[in-house]
């Protein structure tokens, strides 16, 4: 307890501090006594409220009822029961665990009940140089299995497209290194892909990835490369159908290369197409055209096109050679047009949507067509 006597002893600079640390109002201009007068008051009132506390809270102070239990026995008594879920709340818990259920679900419905598949295979296409397509046909059987290798992580547990980076050391070894997981659901057996710094190699596992990072793959994709991004892909090409540039994306996705892993590949593109995929000689111009049996003479036509494309603020203006041209909404363009034989001078003009900033790029480009002469070889020889 503080008292007037011990705090006469102590200098007015402590007296001022200890008052500025308890908040007395106006302590930095009283004098010494006053500073003593304040504090000691300020203690009988801190003791005061600490009295009232201890009589309200204090086990002397517990209140009892009238049949000897404590006011705390009481209040656990008297709290609410929890009460039962509703007809309603518990037909929708139903709903939203059985689509959680067929969410983790990437068994896909057809092959679960069988249509000739009896095995698990996960095949990646090479789109262009920043997108892969991949394409999964999983058994019933496999997704149980993994169900029970995860044990209690399986509840927690997420379908999940593993994309791995291969890069090569040397002729024959490789290694691996994962470049991320995508989240993907059940329902669907396709999934798109996006990667960056092309060229590169990658390779897809399809599996659950636990919340502890334990993963478990069902399936593992064959090995695919992207082009490089300048290597001409048109930009208002449609993807839509595989079927309408399936060479090149077979080509693409290594389709063509002594690998063994891309028997998968092939499997899918002859069962889809319903066409053999092999030696491009052979399955697109048949047997002759190796052979040389009968030949004619050959006609061989090449012409040029050139793309043009950039990005821009999306409201401003572009124009092309003083002819404008049309923004996508993220203010990306691209033009292409046929490049006849001669020097070609290209301005871009951009101009700010208000006008007052405009900037010119100009583009020269050069074609000079050479038609060598033609070889004749003898298949005599």
């Amino acid at each position: 307890m503080i008292t007037a006597a011990r705090l006469k002893t102590r200098t007015v600079k402590d007296l001022a501090a200890m008052a500025k640390k308890k908040r007395v109002p106006g302590w930095h201009a009283m004098r010494k006594d006053e500073l003593i007068k304040a504090l000691v008051k300020h203690a009988k009132n801190q003791a005061a409220r600490g009295a009232k506390r201890g009589k309200a809270t204090g086990p002397e102070a517990a209140a009892r009822s009238p049949n000897g239990k404590s006011d705390t026995k009481r209040r656990r008594r008297d709290r609410p029961r929890k009460r039962s879920l509703s007809p309603h709340a518990e037909r929708r818990l139903r709903e939203i665990k059985s689509k959680m259920a067929t969410s983790k679900d990437l068994a896909i419905k057809s092959v679960a009940q069988g249509n000739g598949c009896t095995k698990d295979r996960l095949v990646v296409m090479v789109r262009d140089p920043y997108w892969l397509h991949a394409y999964w046909e999983l058994t019933r059987s496999s997704i149980d299995r993994a169900r029970a290798a995860m044990g209690q992580h399986w509840h927690g547990a997420r379908p999940v497209l593993r994309l791995n980076e291969v890069t090569r050391n040397g002729t024959t070894s490789t290694a691996t290194r994962i470049v991320r997981d995508i989240d993907i659901h059940g329902g669907v057996n396709n999934w798109y892909v996006d990667v960056q710094d092309p060229p590169n190699s990658y390779q897809l596992e399809i599996g659950y990835l636990a919340a502890c990072g334990k993963f478990y793959s069902v399936a593992r994709s064959n090995l695919v490369s992207t082009p490089q991004a300048s290597s001409g892909d048109s930009f208002d090409h449609n993807w839509s159908e595989v079927a309408k540039d399936f060479d090149r994306i077979y080509a693409m996705s290594g389709g063509y290369e002594e690998r063994e892993s891309n028997h998968e590949l092939k499997e899918i593109f002859e069962e889809r197409l319903r066409r053999p995929m092999g030696d491009p000689m052979a399955t697109q111009f048949g047997l002759g055209a190796t052979t040389g049996d009968k030949r004619e003479e050959l006609n061989v036509e090449i012409d040029t096109e050139l793309i043009v494309h950039g990005v821009t603020d999306p409201g401003a203006h572009v124009t092309l050679r003083g002819e404008p041209i049309h923004l996508r909404p993220d203010g990306t363009f691209a033009v292409r047009f046929n490049l006849p034989d001669r020097r070609h001078v290209l301005p871009v003009v951009a101009s700010s949507s208000d006008g007052v900033e405009q900037r010119t790029i100009v583009l020269a480009v050069d074609r000079n067509t050479k038609v060598m002469e033609p070889v004749i070889r003898d298949l005599g020889e």
